[in-house]
């Protein structure tokens, strides 16, 4: 089963590199995602991923608090409202389509925005 995880946390990897480099597609979701499927299979590339220098403070704070930050919100909810506009404009769905389309989308903002925001760390 640890090979299943493994193999799963590289194809989330995967993802959220292309994510990265894709504006249309989400980057952090593949990362928690690999960052749980390592945490079964590859303690050190776990690790790695909590230690990244631009992503790892974002998994850390997933991880530990459950919360996203304002800007990761923002930058969030821009990306769907900017998916959607690029669907509705490229696509040309019907109203169904860009109807269901539109509730995945607001579902997602809306979880996204119900996260807590991240407490306050206490001075040392």
């Amino acid at each position: 089963m640890r090979w299943l995880w493994f193999a799963l946390g590289w194809l989330m990897l995967a993802l959220g590199a292309i994510g990265a480099l894709l504006p249309v597609m989400p980057t952090t979701i593949f990362l928690i995602l690999a960052v749980a499927c390592f945490a079964r299979s590859s303690p050190r590339l776990e690790q790695r991923l909590l230690a990244h220098p631009r992503y790892g403070p974002t998994l850390r704070l997933w991880r530990e608090q459950g919360a996203i930050s304002r800007r990761g919100k923002l930058l969030a909810g821009a990306g769907m409202a900017a998916g959607f506009a690029m669907f509705w404009w490229g696509a040309h769905p019907s109203w169904k389509l860009a109807l269901g389309v539109g509730l995945v989308f607001a579902a997602s903002a809306a979880y996204v925005l119900s996260r807590p925001a991240p407490r306050a760390q206490p001075l040392a």
